[in-house]
């Protein structure tokens, strides 16, 4: 598989610095294994408070912020199972950084639409709408352990990953929709 014509082989991480207008991403499985993620992950245990990131203290979340600013845009849909896993509560809280810093956050229940069901491959979609566009397929150990990202421009691939986006935010609610039905359910 190949980069974006010109540029050769990208990795995932220049991806990020080479897409001109858009990044959608899709999360699909039960569990990530991230080892950047075990402290807050720990404290996360403890209590439901964590510290605070945010796109003055987080380098992640400043190029979002950034990048947003200078009129790219940025997507993720979050494909869930319920109930709902530890970390899957932890990384909805993560999603509220990361909305502040200007990324539209979606969340799809797999048990609303059985049609989810298919949607079990990570990727990034760059610049869909455009006449370049790329993805980065990503791998995944059996523990959710991230082991790379193929990137590609061929067509039938790019039209896959469309494809599950759409299928994605066609079932999914904005992450605001979903946290109050949480806490609704909740009592």
């Amino acid at each position: 598989m190949t980069g974006p014509a010109g540029l050769g082989g990208l990795d995932l991480g220049q991806c990020f610095e080479v897409f001109k207008t858009s990044a959608f991403r899709l999360e699909t499985l039960g569990i990530y294994a991230v080892p950047a993620e075990e402290e807050r992950l720990k404290a996360f245990r403890l209590g439901p408070l964590l510290p605070g990131r945010s796109a003055w203290t987080d380098p992640w979340l400043r190029r979002v912020a950034d990048s947003t600013a200078a009129g790219k845009s940025w997507h993720r849909v979050r494909v869930l199972d319920r109930p709902l896993s530890e970390q899957d509560c932890y990384r909805l809280l993560g999603y509220q950084e990361s909305a502040a810093a200007g990324e539209v956050i979606r969340i799809a229940d797999r048990s609303a639409c059985p049609g989810l069901a298919t949607l079990a491959r990570d990727f990034w979609l760059f610049d869909a709408a455009t006449a370049a566009p790329f993805a980065a397929l990503m791998n995944h150990d059996r523990a959710g352990g991230y082991l790379g990202a193929a990137v590609t421009t061929e067509p039938a691939v790019i039209m896959a990953c469309v494809t599950a986006r759409n299928l994605a935010q066609q079932y999914s609610v904005p992450l605001g929709v979903y946290l109050a039905r949480l806490k609704a359910d909740a009592g």
